[in-house]
């Protein structure tokens, strides 16, 4: 008898785990991307011919995965890492944490949004890369560039992004869909000892409907990133940008505006962009500027064109040429021909 109910108690133990296993899914997932070309600063005094990683996309991989609970409730985790695909380093430079993409583990319901805990996206992210027409590229992408990317050269130039596009040791709260309309709420406490006050706080909103898009995006840092401190002068940043798109089917319009300072440091920065992109055969023709002034008197101004061909839905080719000038520095030539494969 003993033996029967054991052998029943295994029976449905492998029925409930077989269940659960059928409503669980994890998967592999990334983008590789590299290209060929010239890459050219302003203040660098000459360009590079290379082969690099992440022209388009930078170079990712990691895995997703996601548990159905029942009742409108998942369970859902995301360890995604960045990677240099034309050497094989990991991360996006010397010293970047593994898990720099994504390391964290989150509750969702389409009733009332989504609470994720660990290293996630910061306030700044979706609006800068969606409300551009070279989205993700934090190589050719002007207003990326101009929001994201320093420049340690003889420029001095400081990105108007004052702590990465990624927080670790996140609390972020995203809401669900209100006809279009989501918003997320960011902060990233700081894990200072005798420093109770030290955080990130941040929010964003993205709207969408049929041919109209629009977004906002606010923060207040006084913490670093990828690797957490306190900003050296115990200071605090602020940076905030608002941006619109139109798809007119034949061309699609974007235009942003923003504004970053310091509250004890000097420097203060007002940045504008505009784009549009068209489909052009299997792919797009693709322009951008970007305009960013500081009250020092320096200016930024970069342009760059592209065309981005589709061979499938996950494989594309690109071409793209860029001009780079910062003021009292010259300018910049930079191109590339790369290869973007997404899995």
């Amino acid at each position: 008898m003993k033996k029967l109910r054991l052998a029943a108690c295994l029976a449905a133990f492998a029925a409930l785990a077989s269940g659960a296993q059928a409503q669980s899914s994890v998967t592999l997932t990334g983008t590789v991307d590299v290209f060929a070309g010239s890459l050219e600063n302003p203040g660098d005094g000459g360009h590079r011919t290379v082969v690099n990683s992440g022209g388009m996309t930078t170079s990712w991989f990691g895995f997703k995965g996601t548990e159905d609970l029942g009742g409108g409730l998942k369970a859902n985790f995301a360890l995604t890492s960045f990677f240099q695909a034309d050497s094989g380093n990991p991360g996006r430079f010397s010293g970047d944490p593994f898990f720099s993409r994504d390391a964290n583990v989150s509750l969702a319901s389409d009733s009332w949004g989504s609470l994720t805990l660990g290293r996630a996206l910061a306030p700044n992210f979706l609006p800068t890369v969606i409300f551009n027409p070279f989205g993700d590229s934090f190589t050719f992408s002007p207003l990326v560039l101009h929001n994201n990317i320093s420049l340690f050269n003889a420029t001095g130039w400081t990105a108007t992004t004052p702590s990465d596009t990624g927080w670790s040791n996140e609390i972020l709260y995203t809401t669900p869909s209100f006809g279009g309309l989501t918003g997320n709420l960011h902060y990233q406490l700081g894990e200072q000892a005798n420093a109770a006050g030290i955080h990130n706080l941040g929010a964003n909103l993205l709207y969408f409907h049929g041919n109209f898009a629009a977004t906002a995006f606010i923060e207040r840092d006084q913490v670093s990133n990828p690797s957490p401190a306190p900003f050296a002068t115990g200071d605090r940043k602020t940076d905030w940008m608002g941006a619109a798109s139109y798809d007119f089917s034949v061309v699609k319009v974007c235009g942003s505006y923003g504004r970053a300072w310091s509250d004890t440091l000097a420097p203060a920065w007002k940045t504008w962009s505009a784009g549009a992109s068209a489909p052009i055969g299997a792919g797009r023709l693709l322009a951008a500027y970007a305009h960013t002034e500081v009250n020092t008197g320096a200016e930024r101004k970069t342009f760059s064109l592209g065309y981005d061909y589709f061979l499938s839905k996950s494989t594309d080719l690109y071409l793209v040429g860029m001009r780079d000038d910062v003021s009292g520095f010259g300018s910049g030539d930079s191109f590339g021909a790369g290869i973007r494969k997404r899995f």
